[in-house]
């Protein structure tokens, strides 16, 4: 495992090194817009640096295992380079979602989705036929999630690091080789990555970051249902969940499509409260870390309606705050023409 641990780093150190190097000629430059914080051009795409060098160093430190689990490491790279092509290019929405249906296929091979997410108010949710439709909407669901709170220097990294970090304890609790070991790499590259990305920002992950991030922590999530009650995930991924939801109810209050970028997500109006991205990204990550934090009391067999009750509240409770700071703090959502 040491030398895992070791090459993870080395590699995403160099890899990082290398992409901030030849942004220009690769085209990774991160150019702002009216949605920006920062106002320079800065090279993005370590998402490529911090995957590769985990993909690597999980393959040189058992060979066996990365074979055993080559579906998923497969999938892992088709939404890499979708990354990729949206870093470079800005791909289609339609194109990384055929993306992620064939990335569903592929770690369906490997025995990773849901079937059912236990007992809510006495009724046992069991999917049979729509299994494989309802792990393809939660991956899609979660993978854009990562990739709409990658808006601050790092909000994304930070949050993904927490969660990873849960999976590696889970894992360790369990004797777990595959949370173990692929959390375990991916730790590592994003320590390094973060001390690039920490504000101000020398680089940033990308959409090659923040897509295979969110589909990573989409898997390990699936693994995990065998210690942990699926109502757990929604705790595990509460920020990037909670915002997406919000923001998706304010457009459709709004009149406007639930797809259009806007202004207005929780790092957005925290940042012009607090007028501190160091700030801001501390007190989303700590907000994080209680959610997590109550996960570690979950017992496995529950009944998980409550569970689900306490978390609708907790959207409902934000959602009203965040109107009441767009309203005092006069936050315009959209650039005005």
């Amino acid at each position: 495992m040491l030398i895992q641990i070791v090459l993870s780093a080395l590699l995403t150190l160099f890899l990082i090194i290398l992409v901030r190097k030849y942004a220009s000629k690769l085209l990774l430059l991160d150019e702002p817009n009216h949605r920006s914080i920062h106002t320079d051009l800065i090279p993005r795409g370590a998402g490529i640096a911090f995957t590769i060098g985990a993909l690597i160093a999980l393959y040189i430190g058992d060979p066996y295992f990365l074979h055993h689990r080559r579906y998923t490491i497969l999938a892992i790279l088709f939404v890499l380079s979708i990354g990729i092509l949206d870093d470079r290019h800005k791909a289609r929405p339609e194109t990384k979602f055929i993306v992620l249906f064939l990335a569903t296929i592929l770690i369906w091979q490997n025995g990773l989705h849901i079937n059912d997410v236990g007992v809510y108010f006495g009724f046992d949710i069991h999917f049979a036929w729509l299994a494989f439709p309802f792990t393809y909407f939660a991956i899609a669901g979660f993978t854009n999630a990562i990739n709409l709170i990658d808006g601050l220097d790092g909000l994304a990294g930070s949050i993904s690091l927490l969660i990873l970090l849960f999976f590696f304890y889970l894992g360790y609790q369990h004797n777990d080789k595959f949370l173990i070991e692929v959390s375990l790499v991916f730790i590592v590259g994003l320590i390094v990555f973060l001390f690039f990305n920490w504000n101000p920002a020398k680089i940033f992950m990308g959409d090659s970051g923040s897509l295979t991030l969110g589909f990573l922590i989409s898997i390990l999530s699936f693994h995990a249902l065998k210690y942990i009650p699926s109502v757990a995930i929604l705790y595990l991924g509460a920020y990037p969940i909670i915002d997406t939801l919000i923001a998706m109810i304010r457009r459709r209050q709004q009149n406007v499509p639930i797809t259009r970028a806007d202004r207005c997500h929780i790092h957005h109006i925290l940042l012009t409260i607090t007028g501190s991205t160091p700030k801001t990204v501390i007190i989303i990550t700590s907000f994080q870390a209680i959610f997590i934090a109550m996960v570690l009391r979950l017992p496995p067999n529950i009944e998980q309606g409550t569970y689900l009750l306490l978390y609708s509240i907790t959207i409902a409770i934000i959602y009203k705050l965040l109107i009441l700071s767009m309203q005092k703090y006069k936050i315009e959502c959209y650039k005005k023409k």
